[in-house]
């Protein structure tokens, strides 16, 4: 393979030698920052996240009321990181940032980590110090690239000014090619206040990457694998699509083939939305707190067709037990895993795959389609729809007078926004982010925009903030907790400086929710540093120029939902709820998707969000 690599890369090389590429004088008697200006209007950029200081002032100053873009001005660099990431997975298209050096391009890594695991395209442009005082400790110097090479795709310093628009295109090409991620591009003042003096490369010139080639490499293996697929699919019994953050983009194929195959369908928490969790082949998320009727059929299927999912721990349980049956299924060659993956490194990496199809996802799947059987499979979705009927996510409604339920609160959501096609979800990480991916039903792709693999709490406000600004006319809401929430408020002041009508769903139980929920199963209720005293979440909205109110109420819930879901500015819904839920399902760390805690619901009813 390495072989093959070094011969494809020589052979370019030599190309590039033979065609030299082409050059422009466009940029002739511009300064670096007029180039940043121009290259990414023609990119396409129409909107910019960032912070500004002194090693960026030069751009700054070149985008100053620009015609072609739109700057928003963050309160915390972290928050200008988290709204990309919220603009790219509304849109697809890669978010920008926009950053000092030093302080400023060091608050990014979080963002930045948390792009790469969830393969989010986010460009960031950094500030630097002038090339000449490089390596000297000067005001505000930090080796950005040694602290983000391993939370990015790609990253470079520009050391030239006539190198500037190629580096810029690059970054937007590695970001939005192969699987999507974060690359960073640090510009030194000099280069950026510095005048271009001749002609310049504009178009990349990155000579051995093949993240565009989706899958090339040899195309008579990867027949053959398309081939073995669809054999193994047509002979299953009983087949499962586990769909992940790679199928949104294929949501059109991942429902045409459970329909045509009449196979259930299953998700990680990034797949949500790709196959509609209304249709009965839905069996909704898998993993610690997905559903019980999901992992019981991973564990029993004898055909696992993997679409876009990397395996991560928390979908897998304790990984010697995972998907019993269709190794199994392996061993008597009438099953196993198949993995449909964009990128190679992601196949085997966890479990291993019978069949691994590389390349992109959608065009794959188009390529099989039309190979694949109809079959009843009546036996196998009679064992499923008795997990379902036993096993519904449930929960204990409040007592009388006692604080609301917080799976009611995200019940509510769900019957004022259901049927709608135009409401956008992002949420913070604890507690309030698993009851939203049990209790709301995802029918859209890219409709839930949530801090998957990193799991960043903060996460919510700003992404929310991101998407809104990328679709001013969708609904976003910001489903949060107070925990999470209390990480990146001050962005509320953004949300209200730029008047861009994020929703903010608070649920408040005065804890770190999640944490409690460990400390009382598997630490005797020892409660150390998860006591929250917090503001007054109200009057600090008002502070920043936000509606706000407060819900303690069931009695009031739907009228003030339904308020929460009127206003046309950004608003922050207060709800107050029982601090000491737990979330349930849960598989504990180190316990295989057997080992599920159920909790005790036999007397409660299941879900309303149907």
């Amino acid at each position: 393979m390495e072989q093959s690599r070094e011969l494809s890369t020589t052979k370019a090389q030599e190309e590039h030698k033979r065609s030299p590429p082409n050059t422009t004088d466009k940029f002739i008697g511009k300064t670096g920052a007029e180039i940043f200006h121009e290259t990414l209007a023609e990119m396409g950029v129409d909107c910019v996240f960032g912070y500004p200081g002194g090693a960026i002032l030069p751009v700054f100053d070149a985008i100053h009321e620009s015609e072609h873009f739109d700057f928003i001005l963050t309160r915390h660099e972290q928050g200008a990181g988290h709204m990309a990431q919220g603009y790219a997975r509304a849109t697809g298209k890669p978010g920008v940032v926009l950053v000092t050096s030093g302080p400023g391009a060091t608050n990014t890594v979080t963002p930045l980590q948390d792009a790469l695991m969830d393969g989010t395209p986010i460009v960031v442009f950094s500030g630097q110090v002038a090339t000449q005082v490089l390596g000297t400790d000067a005001f505000q110097e930090a080796d950005i690239l040694g602290i983000t090479r391993p939370c990015t795709k790609w990253n470079v310093q520009v050391r030239d000014v006539r190198d500037l628009a190629r580096n810029i295109r690059e970054a937007f090409h590695i970001a939005t090619t192969g699987r999507p991620g974060p690359v960073l591009v640090d510009l030194p003042k000099d280069i950026t206040a510095g005048l271009c003096k001749s002609p310049v490369v504009t178009e990349p010139q990155l000579l051995g990457y093949y993240g565009e080639k989706k899958i090339e490499g040899n195309r008579v293996n990867q027949d053959a694998n398309l081939a073995a697929a669809v054999k193994m699919i047509n002979k299953a019994k009983k087949p499962l699509i586990f769909a992940g953050a790679g199928a949104q983009h294929a949501s059109e194929e991942l429902r045409a083939l459970a329909r045509q195959a009449n196979i259930p369908v299953t998700t990680s928490l990034q797949g949500m939305g790709a196959f509609d969790e209304r249709d009965s082949l839905s069996l909704h998320m898998l993993g610690m707190h997905g559903s019980v009727y999901a992992n019981k059929a991973m564990q029993d299927a004898d055909c696992i067709i993997t679409l876009g999912a990397r395996f991560d721990d928390r979908v897998t349980g304790r990984v010697p037990d995972f998907a019993r049956e269709a190794r199994r299924a392996s061993a008597e060659g009438r099953g196993g895993i198949i993995h449909f993956e964009i990128t190679g490194k992601q196949v085997g990496k966890i479990v291993p795959a019978d069949v691994a199809v590389l390349g992109d996802t959608k065009y794959n799947l188009q390529q099989i389609l039309p190979k694949i059987e109809t079959k009843p499979r009546t036996e196998w979705h009679k064992k499923l729809q008795g997990w379902k009927a036993r096993y519904p996510f449930r929960y204990r409604p409040a007592a009388p007078g006692a604080p609301m339920k917080a799976q009611r609160v995200i019940e509510e959501l769900y019957k004022q926004t259901k049927g709608r096609d135009d409401v956008l979800i992002t949420t913070g990480v604890g507690q309030h982010q698993m009851w939203a991916a049990q209790f709301y039903r995802w029918a859209h792709p890219n409709t839930l925009i949530t801090s998957g693999g990193l799991g960043t709490m903060g996460f919510g406000l700003p992404s929310a903030i991101g998407a809104k600004a990328a679709k001013p006319d969708s609904i976003v809401v910001d489903i949060d907790g107070d925990a999470s929430f209390s990480m990146t408020l001050c962005e509320m002041a953004t949300a209200a400086e730029f008047n861009i009508g994020v929703k903010v769903l608070l649920l408040n139980n005065n804890f770190q929710g999640m944490v409690k929920q460990w400390q009382d199963l598997f630490y005797e209720e020892r409660y150390s540093g998860t006591k929250m005293n917090n503001p007054d979440f109200v009057k600090f909205a008002e502070s920043m120029n936000c509606e706000a109110f407060r819900c303690s109420e069931e009695d009031t819930l739907e009228e003030d939902m339904a308020r929460f879901l009127a206003a046309e500015g950004p608003i922050l819904g207060e709800f107050m709820v029982e601090k000491n839920e737990h979330c349930y399902p849960m598989v504990g760390a180190g316990r295989s998707l057997d080992e599920m805690i159920i909790g005790d619901f036999d007397d409660c009813p299941g879900t309303t969000s149907v």
